[in-house]
């Protein structure tokens, strides 16, 4: 789950970054809630919602299907893809966004060696 689901109180992944698309992470999304309710999900992050202050890693699909604030409950495809489409657009660009999708595209494999033999994500200059 991941970058994909969430804590039910905190929602779903953003999708605006490179190679993001709202409709195709809806569609994987209801791919995973396809699964048997008692199947447990592990998250990636929690962020710790107003209102919590424990941190959690654990929830199931059942749960998922029950209270995700972004999908539970019968949420349609048009009205996640608006939701999501909007509140990305007010989000700032993470700190870490440049060496995060460095790893990310290589499926958290290293970078190359180069000929030092020394590994490096690299920075644009001119970029975000």
């Amino acid at each position: 789950m991941g970058d994909t689901l969430f804590m039910p109180d905190f929602g779903t992944a953003r999708a605006d970054f490179p190679g993001g698309d709202a409709r195709t992470l809806y569609r994987s999304i209801h791919k995973l809630l396809a699964l048997p309710e008692a199947t447990r999900m592990f998250v990636g992050h929690d962020y710790l919602p107003e209102g919590r202050t424990d941190y959690r890693w654990e929830t199931t699909v059942g749960a998922q299907k029950a209270g995700n604030i972004h999908v539970g409950g019968g949420v349609s495809e048009d009205e996640f893809v608006a939701m999501r489409e909007a509140r990305d657009a007010t989000l700032a660009v993470p700190k870490l966004i440049l060496p995060s999708l460095q790893m990310n595209i290589r499926a958290g494999a290293l970078p190359p060696a180069e000929a030092s033999g020394k590994r490096f994500l690299k920075t644009p200059l001119n970029a975000i």
